[in-house]
């Protein structure tokens, strides 16, 4: 007596399609969520616009002038009279010697060669001004 066999033997597989769409989700969630995590803090200012504006690449002391006129040091508002102590130490702090004026376009003309003045003093520190491309809405 023959036995015929109903089927071939298959070698065992392990299917892996499903495996790899759960990865790719939990991938692009956290490519996604990672987005959010970066913060862009600043205090609200109209800069003024400038054709040819360029990109810093080294991490900045941030100086904002407000519409109001305040003066902030990072994030801690300061007079024109402390503007170069505290400029001094928050570059200490942060350990560069680049600062970024962030004035609104409606202050006082005095008041930001006052700033400007007051820094160019300081032997330690490159000044740069912020400015708004007219591409940029």
């Amino acid at each position: 007596m023959k036995f015929i066999e109903d089927e071939p033997d298959l070698p065992a597989q392990i299917n892996i399609v499903s495996m790899i769409d759960v990865i790719f989700t939990i991938l692009a969630f956290f490519i996604i969520s990672s987005l959010f995590l970066s913060r862009n803090e600043g205090l609200p200012v109209n800069l003024p616009q400038a054709d040819r504006a360029e990109i810093q690449e080294a991490t900045p002391v941030a100086i904002t002038v407000t519409a109001d006129s305040t003066i902030w040091v990072g994030n801690t508002v300061v007079d024109l009279d402390a503007l170069q102590t505290e400029v001094r130490r928050a570059t200490e702090l942060a350990d560069t010697d680049l600062v970024v004026l962030n004035a609104d376009a409606s202050i006082r003309h005095g008041l930001a060669i006052a700033i400007i003045d007051r820094l160019r003093s300081l032997d330690h520190v490159r000044l740069a001004i912020a400015t708004q491309s007219e591409t940029t809405p």
